[in-house]
């Protein structure tokens, strides 16, 4: 009999289980799932703060004289006119245009990047990078466990975080990232997040991962900070219609199935993989539109999941790749790729199959959530 791998864990897998985590296998790590009540993770994050484990993360650093024309050839954005210290969201897609994966791309100098894969991805990417590296004066360097990444998240975070940091916030604008250091400690500070909210993603060394830790939960518990688990970070996204890899994500879809064709950068120079089928997909979607992700709002009570046949009029129109309770609109909510004949908002008719009922759902315009300004 096969045993099953061990799970890694992060560098802060003790401090997890004194506070009592529910711990849970996501993508080979053990990560804490949530501390208490997920719907009070999700609110804290909402309306105070929320103190997140991110470590699972794969950074992948790419340096040399070619990083840049490296990255513009291996992903479909591009990279070479992003500014040193701006960051951007962007794909790695395969020749036939599939998503692999969606990442955020760092500018930390005029020839170094540094590219943040999903925890399941990571190795995938890696190898592309490195198999796309061949022609390019560029190194690829698996940078995996050289850091551990914390997540403060919420219209506190950035009051709490600029207690503990000598980095100027108030000129940190969003998907931007600038060196320096948080309780003493050298980080990499990141306006970043993937909870709809204002926030912060801070690299730092998983040697420090622990004192960070402390010293932002010390500051920011009095602003209402609360340590928070995947969990509510799987609601917090939804409810910001935040795509998910493997669910509105995956290699059966195009960016622009997934209605995410702006990352596609066609006028930069130079080929890149996959350029010939996107533009395939581009054409295609002109004319003959693919599936549209919308939102759906339950009118009942039952949870749409993953793979559940959306409906209309007798006749399956499409299918959730995301749902779960809301706690901010206080409904069951689904994203799903429907039919576009169905997704205007308003359509009426439409429902989720639910265990052979077909519960009614109002298709509404995402996000579901957008924070005020």
């Amino acid at each position: 009999m096969s045993s099953s791998p061990i799970p890694r864990t992060t560098a802060l897998d003790a401090l997890h289980r004194s506070l009592g985590a529910t711990m849970t296998d996501f993508a080979g790590w053990d990560m804490p799932l949530r501390y208490g009540s997920e719907r009070d993770e999700h609110l804290a994050v909402r309306t105070k703060a929320g103190l997140f484990d991110l470590s699972h993360m794969g950074e992948i650093t790419v340096t040399g004289p070619e990083a840049a024309a490296l990255l513009d050839y291996a992903l479909v954005g591009n990279i070479g006119s992003v500014a040193v210290g701006r960051a951007r969201y962007t794909m790695i897609c395969r020749a036939d245009g599939g998503i692999l994966d969606d990442l955020i791309v760092y500018r930390l100098a005029e020839t170094e990047y540094l590219v943040v894969a999903n925890a399941g991805n990571a190795q995938v990417v890696l190898d592309a990078l490195v198999e796309r590296s061949d022609s390019f004066d560029a190194v690829v360097r698996d940078d995996r466990d050289a850091y551990a990444l914390i997540a403060v998240q919420g219209p506190e975070s950035p009051g709490i975080l600029k207690s503990l940091t000598d980095a100027d916030l108030d000129g940190l604008k969003y998907y931007a990232g600038l060196p320096g250091t948080v309780a003493g400690v050298p980080a990499l500070i990141a306006r970043t997040g993937y909870t709809g909210e204002d926030g912060f993603e801070l690299f730092v060394a998983p040697g420090d991962a622990e004192k960070v830790w402390q010293a932002l939960t010390d500051a920011g518990t009095p602003a209402g900070l609360v340590p928070c688990g995947l969990s509510c970070r799987d609601t917090l996204r939804l409810e910001a219609g935040m795509p998910l890899y493997g669910h509105e994500l995956t290699t059966s879809l195009t960016p622009f199935d997934a209605g995410l064709g702006r990352v596609v950068k066609f006028e930069k120079a130079g080929d890149f993989v996959g350029r010939a089928a996107l533009r395939e997909a581009a054409e295609r979607a002109s004319y003959e539109p693919p599936r549209v992700l919308v939102g759906l709002v339950a009118e009942g009570r039952r949870v749409p999941r993953a793979g559940y046949a959306v409906v209309a009029n007798g006749r399956v129109i499409g299918e959730v790749t995301s749902g779960a309770p809301s706690p901010t609109l206080g409904k069951p909510i689904a994203m799903a790729y429907v039919d576009s004949t169905h997704a205007a908002p308003g359509t009426a008719g439409v429902g989720v199959d639910i265990r052979g009922s077909h519960e009614p759902y109002e298709i509404v315009a995402l996000p579901f959530y957008k924070r005020q300004k």
